[in-house]
């Protein structure tokens, strides 16, 4: 069966960002005024030609993100069942050559998380591991989805990728949503920040979300960590992989993030930074290119920068993150993957959403609305 590499392969890294580049005024107004924007149209909205015209772009991304989803936010949590890995990742925490404890939950432990979450007022859970295939399998990820199903509408999932047939094996477990992050199209780059374990299989990963149309999931999320090449070119590299998705997995739904890199154990500088304008930019720019997908930001950003997204295209927020396993009941914050920005609590989010006149969403969905 074909996947998104024939596609990937078909397109040059140097020159797609060289086009995004040449980019004028003249392309950005076209794609403003264009009734179904293309990925040409999109090339146009991330480059450097398009930052004049950011207002107009947030008061279109306004608009058609209130026409799709309403003015509604959905609140989401991570819940991080274990820091072990074995992969060498430059850019986290949890990287196997770094000397932090480790730790898995253990069943009781995860029950704990959950009264805590439960509390806060959530319905919709991530679950987060490291990629340790001895620790943290199916079979683990299996006996977790059968302890929480009970206790949560929606469950999604950020962990190794998995073959075929164990994608569909979890989604008769419960499982609704999986993130995977390719954290950057550059082969060279990834394959610099990759040294070691089952994630340096840069192929393998890129034909993860081919495996997760093929099982039915419900919704897949997308995205690249911001910083580890240029943001521009990455991004259209993910539209581009989004684009083929939605058009051969047409049943499911689809989710970016936009992760900045952020201090951690160990910590790595960003090769190429983006400023909250050009944060703004993109996802703009996203909203613009595909008025459906949900465009979600986490607790890596700052408040006030989460405070003044609300309004501009972002349909998804995380509050009251921990990032690190037993981070809710135990507080073990020496275990973390990288440091939060936005500490304020879920309620205190929540009543920030409500003054700018929008509704939260603590359960995201229902399975017995699929029936």
């Amino acid at each position: 069966m074909s996947s998104f590499t024939d596609i990937f392969h078909s397109f040059d890294w140097t020159e797609t960002k060289a086009s995004i580049y040449a980019k004028t005024s003249q392309d950005v107004e076209k794609a403003l005024f264009a009734d179904k924007r293309t990925l040409d149209d999109f090339k146009a909205l991330i480059s450097p030609a398009a930052a004049p015209h950011l207002e107009q772009m947030a008061q279109i991304s306004q608009q058609l993100t209130c026409k799709r989803f309403g003015k509604t936010i959905q609140l989401y949590i991570p819940l991080y069942l274990s820091n072990e890995c074995n992969n060498i990742c430059t850019y986290c925490g949890f990287s196997y050559d770094n000397p932090i404890k480790r730790k898995t939950l253990d069943p009781i432990e995860i029950m704990q998380e959950v009264a805590v979450i439960k509390a806060m007022g959530y319905d919709h859970v991530l679950l987060v591991t490291g990629e340790a295939h001895q620790t943290v399998h199916v079979a683990f990820f299996k006996k977790v989805l059968e302890l929480i199903r009970p206790h949560f509408a929606h469950i999604s999932m950020e962990v190794q990728p998995l073959d075929l047939a164990h994608y569909q094996e979890l989604t008769s477990y419960g499982l609704n949503t999986v993130l995977v992050y390719q954290e950057t199209y550059c082969q060279e780059s990834y394959k610099k920040h990759h040294p070691k374990g089952k994630k340096s299989n840069f192929q393998y990963r890129l034909e993860t979300p081919d495996r997760l149309g093929q099982a039915g999931i419900h919704k897949m999320g997308l995205g690249v960590l911001i910083g580890l090449e240029d943001w521009r070119t990455d991004s259209f590299f993910t539209a581009l992989h989004l684009n083929y998705l939605e058009k051969k997995y047409w049943q499911s739904k689809y989710t970016l993030s936009f992760p900045r890199l952020r201090p951690f154990y160990g910590s790595l500088e960003p090769k190429v930074a983006i400023n909250d304008r050009e944060l703004v930019q993109l996802i703009c720019a996203y909203r613009l290119f595909n008025p459906e997908v949900e465009l979600a930001i986490s607790t890596r950003e700052s408040p006030n920068f989460r405070n003044h997204i609300i309004q501009l295209g972002i349909t998804a927020m995380s509050a009251g993150s921990k990032t690190n396993p037993g981070g809710y009941a135990m507080q073990l914050e020496s275990l973390e993957q990288f440091e939060i920005s936005d500490e304020r609590s879920p309620e205190q989010i929540a009543r920030i959403i409500e003054a700018q006149g929008y509704k939260c969403i603590w359960k995201d969905w229902d399975h017995s609305l699929t029936i």
